[in-house]
């Protein structure tokens, strides 16, 4: 098994040369590994590949590169599953693949596939702008230095929703090429302007880019939509040559993030937990790309105000109490709005988000 480490090429662009310049983590790259190079398993795979990693693939076109990345959030497999997969079927691709495998120190800890990051470490998907500070921002800033020395047609990030969920793609960038990249997963894409500091939004002037969120962590559904996409994505001869086939694509834009207030508590039940500021139902995920109208509720607070949690635009703006209201100690919609990304750990609640929601209109 040929395994080696390579310096990452600088080029003259001044923030490319500043992502190479703290390029300081070093990443594993594998070339074109044989059945037997992946292990028998995905976590054998994992292991072999020791940490962050690239795996090159040649294409039966030598001539053009398509980039995967995935694993960039330790709990959400779909996507290494799926280039595990490939690799163990042996089979060449029409093109060349680069993929990144992130987060596999993370997916590695006991019980495996469990956390989204170690404790001690940033979300690797909140990283990928300056200062590219600590590990991950290094880490990350070397991601993007190699792919735009790669220079891909387009790049596809596979991740998984951390509850139950349809498949639905997102881009910061609206177009054709975006709507055909979705349409490996989903008739459904969402438009966002809000600005994390994930891949998406820096590679979105370089190529065509979308996050592909292939359905819940544990659903043996989406590990089949991984692979799937992953099969289309590779083999296609052309990834924008057929508009028939992403036409049915549906489009939702400016969707509103919804997080806890700062110091608060959340928990997941049938009733209120005592002494906790927020309840959420324990089947909430249920409601992922569902439309809730207005007064259904959502679950249950200590206090009688919404404040508990708080949702904003990416203008800023806080959308809250447009959005939400209490009734008799309840939590529920003040107005129909479709729900998205909705967790039901609340570990991921706190440190990153409840949930997404979009104000819907009586046509949708």
């Amino acid at each position: 098994m040929k395994f080696t480490i390579k310096p990452v090429k600088k080029e003259k662009n001044k923030v490319r040369m500043d992502c190479a310049r703290l390029s300081e983590i070093t990443t594993g790259e594998w070339t074109d590994p044989t059945t037997q190079d992946a292990g028998a398993t995905v976590e054998e795979f994992l292991t072999r590949l020791g940490g962050p990693a690239w795996v090159f693939l040649t294409g039966e076109d030598s001539s053009r590169t398509r980039a995967v990345t995935t694993l960039l959030h330790g709990n959400e497999p779909s996507g290494v599953r799926a280039i595990f997969q490939w690799l163990r079927a042996g089979t060449r691709p029409r093109v060349n693949l680069a993929c990144f495998i992130g987060a596999v120190d993370a997916a590695m800890a006991p019980p495996g596939f469990a956390h989204r990051q170690l404790p001690d470490s940033r979300d690797l998907n909140r990283c990928f702008r300056m200062p590219f500070e600590g590990r991950e921002g290094r880490l990350a800033a070397g991601v993007l230095d190699r792919l735009r020395v790669i220079g891909p047609e387009a790049l596809v990030d596979f991740h998984n929703t951390s509850g139950r969920s349809p498949a639905y793609g997102v881009t910061t960038q609206l177009g054709e090429p975006q709507k055909a990249l979705t349409a490996l997963v989903s008739n459904h894409l969402i438009v966002t302007d809000l600005r994390m500091g994930t891949l998406m939004e820096a590679t979105e002037d370089d190529f065509p880019t979308i996050t592909a969120e292939c359905g819940g962590a544990g659903d043996a559904l989406s590990d089949q939509t991984a692979m799937t996409a992953l099969k289309s994505y590779a083999m296609a001869e052309s990834l924008w040559d057929e508009p028939q086939r992403y036409a049915h694509v549906k489009t939702f834009h400016h969707p509103i993030r919804v997080s806890l207030e700062a110091g608060k508590q959340v928990a997941y039940g049938a009733a209120a937990v005592p002494g906790v500021d927020l309840t959420l139902r324990s089947d909430a995920d249920h409601f992922n790309f569902g439309i809730l109208n207005q007064g259904q509720v959502l679950g249950w607070v200590r206090d009688a105000s919404p404040g508990v949690v708080v949702a904003r635009d990416a203008k800023g703006r806080d959308r809250t109490l447009e959005l939400f209201a209490v009734d008799a100690g309840r939590l529920v919609v003040a107005q129909a709005s479709r729900i998205m990304m909705m967790t039901t750990n609340p570990q991921i609640a706190v440190s990153d988000c409840l949930f997404y929601c979009l104000p819907v209109s009586s046509s949708d």
